[in-house]
């Protein structure tokens, strides 16, 4: 077990690679995405300081799927040995049980994520996500890009910086360049969809903890 710094657009697993090291963000955020044929990317989840990266090592298989993990907010995470977690996984009956919710807490975030994408408007996925990326970095001021939001929320660049201004104009976040801060939780809450609470409230229920309370 090491803790190590990720730099900003590390890939951390490839699709279909051998998963040999876990990694548990402490200060980064990484996006599990998902690239289509051509070229066009989408994000299926988000992993932060609640979350791992490598939950295929555990659950049967040793290899991705068709995501990526990348390292889009660096910072710092705790790697450990896919192998050795596999191990106490084998023998360890209390991190089985933590693993195994938080499986199915993340599980609940990405069926969320499905019906968000469906069903809500831009403004109402670009609040979520925001307050998102804000609890699991345990930061109101996120290093992030309207291109990079763009890919992330899988929609036009024009259409992001749009809907930006739109939020921004209603108060709850201030934006620059490539920064966007958080002036009012709050506020940004009441623009997102219900997903945002349901799949908190969800993860509190399964891992009966609370990172972040809305201030």
């Amino acid at each position: 077990m090491e803790q190590v710094s990720l730099a900003y657009g590390e890939i951390l697993h490839h699709p279909g690679e051998t998963i040999r090291d876990v990694y548990f963000p402490l200060t980064c955020l990484i996006s599990v995405t998902i690239t289509m044929n051509d070229g066009s990317t989408a994000e299926a989840g988000v992993i932060g300081n609640r979350e791992m990266v490598g939950i295929n090592a555990f659950m049967g298989g040793s290899e991705t799927t068709q995501t990526e993990y990348i390292t889009q907010i660096p910072g710092n995470a705790v790697r450990i040995k896919a192998e050795l977690l596999l191990q106490e996984f084998d023998h360890n009956k209390s991190l089985r049980d933590v693993l195994l919710k938080y499986t199915q807490a993340f599980i609940a975030h990405i069926s969320q994520n499905v019906a968000c994408n469906r069903l809500h408007t831009i403004e109402k996925r670009l609040a979520r996500w925001l307050l998102e990326s804000s609890e699991r970095i345990c930061s109101d001021e996120l290093p992030l890009s309207q291109e990079f939001i763009s890919h992330m929320l899988g929609v036009r660049r024009s259409g992001v910086t749009e809907t930006v201004r739109h939020v921004q104009d209603q108060g709850p976040i201030q934006c620059t360049r490539k920064k966007i801060h958080i002036v009012d939780r709050q506020g940004l809450e009441d623009i997102s969809c219900e997903c945002y609470r349901v799949t908190k409230d969800e993860y509190d229920r399964l891992l009966r903890f609370r990172l972040r309370e809305n201030r």
